[in-house]
């Protein structure tokens, strides 16, 4: 594996990881990504050569949406050819939809697009800002035969590489703020980055890099308890527009077998709604008939999500009838894997 001098993007949108304290107020400002060197001079044993490129006002990620999502794709088109990887830095609460839409957005990728972020300030006293920042970038300059190792969306945090579709954020305090329960991780931060080749996504290279940009967000996001109602099931399945639903199911995809709430999922899906079972549990699998509470769900033709996380469902949902996929093969793309977001 070499590292010979490689060119890297580092595109901050916004969150904790660019911020600073101002020591005589106490307030947070952002942090100005053109001193980076300065500031992290550890960035210089690096062999690589890094360019910054700020949103003009940094995203909460609280306020994160398809919009934001398209202009961090175009940054990277337009960037595209100039470097060989790219650091997103981004607030933690919604980076595993956002680096789950890229996956989906940015076609035939065959270079590394790394997220990260922070749980505390750059420029605070214990931060895990400088390693996630550090190895993010050590990541992204990784080669192997003068190609880049890493050809995908990714999400690092705390000596941790992940393939960014199978992430979910777990702890609100925890520097390990992140898990992929349902897939190994791709790189280990340790004396040495240890590298799992076996489990890297391989694109087809041969196919020209692209940006998909439409995605349709009249979707809807329900997960059941016990005690749910018909009344309020049915103002969902109401709701004018609506074209598709991610039920987040009990288990290996189970719900009520109440036969109100089969008649309004079926009525859905007759009317042309695509509702996709997913599990309310962090780990695991979608495993419809394997239980006679989630065999009805296959019969009426509810979709599989299989072992994806809610994240990647969400935005494969908003990201397929974005495409216009015909109702006829809807069904067979979504239970296809397009990015390695599903096993």
């Amino acid at each position: 594996m070499t590292n010979s001098r490689t060119n890297i993007l580092l595109i901050y949108t916004g969150g904790t990881i660019g911020m600073v304290k101002d020591f005589e107020t106490g307030a947070l400002k952002a942090f100005d990504f053109k001193n980076l060197l300065d500031r992290i001079p550890e960035l210089k044993q690096l062999d690589c050569a890094i360019e910054t490129f700020s949103f003009a006002e940094p995203i909460d990620s609280s306020n994160m949406n398809p919009k934001y999502w398209v202009e961090i794709a175009e940054v990277i088109e337009s960037n595209y050819d100039a470097f060989d990887g790219f650091v997103v830095l981004h607030g933690s609460d919604t980076m595993s939809y956002t680096a789950s839409a890229l996956s989906f957005m940015l076609e035939h990728l065959a270079k590394p697009v790394v997220f990260t972020g922070s749980q505390l300030p750059i420029g605070d006293l214990r931060t895990d800002a400088k390693e996630n920042l550090i190895t993010s970038i050590h990541v992204a300059s990784l080669q192997r035969f003068n190609k880049p190792v890493i050809k995908e969306v990714t999400l690092y945090f705390e000596y941790k590489l992940y393939r960014g579709n199978r992430t979910t954020k777990i702890n609100a305090e925890h520097f390990e703020a992140f898990a992929s329960l349902n897939y190994p991780e791709l790189v280990t931060s340790g004396v040495h980055l240890k590298v799992n080749y076996d489990c890297l996504f391989r694109p087809n290279i041969k196919k020209k890099f692209k940006v998909n940009r439409n995605f349709d967000t009249n979707i809807a996001l329900v997960k059941l308890y016990p005690g749910i109602s018909e009344a309020l099931l049915r103002t969902v399945f109401s709701t004018i527009g609506l074209k598709g639903v991610i039920l987040e199911s009990y288990g290996a995809g189970n719900c009520t077998t109440e036969s109100w709430f089969l008649a309004i999922l079926k009525e859905a899906i007759l009317n042309g709604i695509q509702i996709i079972n997913v599990t309310q549990c962090s780990g695991g699998s979608v495993l419809m008939g394997q239980y006679q509470s989630s065999e009805l769900l296959l019969k009426i033709g509810i979709i599989s999500g299989k072992d994806m996380t809610t994240e990647a469902a969400v935005c494969k949902l908003m990201y397929l009838l974005g495409q216009n996929v015909s109702s006829k093969v809807f069904k067979t793309i979504y239970e296809t894997s397009l990015r390695g977001e599903m096993t």
